[in-house]
């Protein structure tokens, strides 16, 4: 299987039976997450135990590859602490923003994300839950757009 193949089959997967969708209660962090240039909606929400993520869910309304980075997102750093999400962060920014950037097995189904760089005016759908979790992690509590 080729690589636009897992793709689109990870992200028509994860589109369709997002996992770890609806609201978590109680949670201890939480933000929200708007891309107005095609009006995704997220809010992640977050059940620390000190620095590391015990559990993860997220709610909302966006495009495929939103909702699908968003459900891919939670399953990979579920049971993570922070630096290791930062860590994740970066390499999937970069996934997602360098043509040369290159997926390492640590990403494992994260990697099929790498396929929208394809689509330059998808990145931001497809980073949005990225930094809104950040934000949920800083607990700041703001919106954050990708704009």
């Amino acid at each position: 299987m080729d690589l636009k193949e897992l793709y689109r089959d990870v992200i028509l997967d994860h589109n369709k039976r997002p996992r770890n969708f609806g609201k978590l209660e109680p949670s201890d962090a939480q933000a929200d997450g708007h891309n107005p240039l095609c009006g995704d909606r997220l809010t992640v929400f977050l059940k620390m135990d000190g620095n590391r993520v015990e559990d993860i869910r997220f709610e909302g309304k966006g495009c495929a590859i939103s909702t699908a980075s968003a459900s891919l997102m939670t399953e990979a750093i579920k049971g993570k602490d922070k630096s290791q999400i930062g860590g994740m962060f970066d390499k999937v920014h970069s996934l997602l923003t360098k043509q040369d950037a290159i997926a390492d097995s640590s990403l494992g189904k994260l990697a099929a994300l790498s396929g929208v760089r394809e689509y330059p005016a998808r990145v931001k759908c497809a980073s949005l839950c990225w930094h809104t979790l950040n934000a949920a992690l800083d607990k700041g509590g703001a919106t954050v757009s990708t704009e």
